[in-house]
């Protein structure tokens, strides 16, 4: 089905921070797969991990006990907010299970009326049919009939809008740490501890989308981790595989106490094989130093961009974001940018807000940064050209 708007370039093989065509050509790859290669193309230690995993096991059903998935979820909740999770195959369905859980939170608390998501302008949750609901963009919406109920969309950032909204049929908040999608757009600190309070004097979960913003990418292991505002519950997915599909929905014991058998499920979710390679990417991303690392490189990929900013104001006008999810929002239209960029061999995603996403593999030096900055160079040089 012709649902993509695919460029007309095939690649056939990957490594590290460069795909590689069938034409031959290399490219610098900022997309990593949407965020979703954290550790680039072909990691080895990934592909020994997928390999020797291949050969043991791939599948038996959630009817059995999975020993890589409970080494995997007792290291998440070592390393987060959360005490229990559940594992599925995608960040829309990780975000359908918290909302479920939610949901279910609220019956189980005497509270059946509750329903109710507080959402906010410009996110991105998925293409489900909660989750779109729950973005709220009227293209994503048009033609699948009437928008699952009880989703409303407040401002970013804005908390007395919020507070507004709030009702007795109201279950929960979603928001996601940065918007991705909708162009880099950061929540602040003040922000996300005025939504916790809200939650805490309203009876309401705070539910955190870390899909774009988890494992590290920010350049610490949760979004939530720079402001310091534990959610709830949590939707994680993207970088979890490093590439390999898989995903979860995480909450605490208290939020999760409707969660009992036969609330949920999932006949691939937490499958040996991808929870045995996100194993192996926690490996890396939890070895000492590592997330520190993708911390000092954003710091400086932040300053080069800035920079193009301030030598080509006429094409680059604002850096945003932190860590590996940065983005530069452009004067010409994002889809040229890219195009641009892609015929001077660097791979990008575009966002709303007219930005173009910067998202190296976190193994990404600075050698690599300094060759991603130098075509976005040459891009800004060709759109001046072309302007005179």
């Amino acid at each position: 089905m012709p649902t993509y708007g695919r460029k007309d370039v095939v690649f056939e093989r990957g490594e590290g921070n460069y795909l590689y065509a069938t034409d031959g050509r290399r490219y610098v790859d900022f997309t990593s797969g949407i965020a979703v290669n954290a550790l680039g193309h072909c990691h080895p230690y990934l592909v020994k991990a997928l390999t020797e995993q291949g050969q043991k096991l791939w599948h038996t059903s959630n009817l059995f006990r999975i020993g890589n998935g409970e080494k995997l979820a007792k290291r998440l909740v070592e390393n987060s907010f959360a005490d229990t999770m559940f594992f599925c195959n995608s960040g829309a369905e990780a975000i359908e299970g918290g909302i479920k859980l939610i949901r279910k939170y609220q019956f189980m608390n005497g509270q059946p009326k509750r329903y109710k998501i507080i959402c906010f302008q410009a996110a991105f949750h998925g293409r489900l049919l909660n989750a779109l609901a729950a973005t709220g963009n009227e293209k994503y919406l048009e033609g699948f009939g009437p928008p699952a109920a009880g989703y409303s969309h407040a401002p970013l950032n804005n908390t007395n809008v919020v507070r507004d909204m709030v009702d007795d049929e109201t279950a929960g908040i979603l928001v996601e740490p940065i918007q991705g999608e909708g162009g880099i757009r950061a929540t602040t600190t003040q922000f996300l501890k005025d939504l916790r309070a809200i939650c805490d004097e309203f009876g309401l979960l705070l539910f955190y989308d870390e899909i774009h913003t988890g494992f590290g990418r920010t350049g610490k292991m949760w979004g939530y981790d720079w402001s310091g505002v534990k959610p709830d519950v949590a939707a994680i997915a993207k970088g979890m595989g490093g590439g390999f599909p898989i995903g979860a929905f995480m909450a605490t014991e208290k939020a999760a106490v409707g969660m009992v058998p036969g609330t949920h499920g999932s006949t691939y979710g937490g499958n040996p094989l991808a929870t045995g390679v996100a194993n192996a990417v926690l490996d890396v991303l939890l070895a000492p130093g590592f997330i520190e690392g993708v911390r000092e490189r954003g710091e400086y990929l932040k300053g080069q961009l800035e920079g193009l900013c301030k030598k080509h104001p006429k094409v680059f006008v604002e850096q945003r974001g932190t860590g590996f999810l940065q983005g530069i929002r452009c004067v010409p239209p994002a889809g040229e940018m890219v195009d641009k960029l892609q015929s001077l061999g660097m791979l990008v995603p575009p966002a709303g807000e007219n930005v173009v996403r910067i998202f190296p593999a976190l193994i990404a030096d600075k050698a690599v940064l300094d060759e991603g900055v130098a075509i976005l160079e040459k891009a800004a040089v060709a759109f001046e050209a072309a302007a005179k």
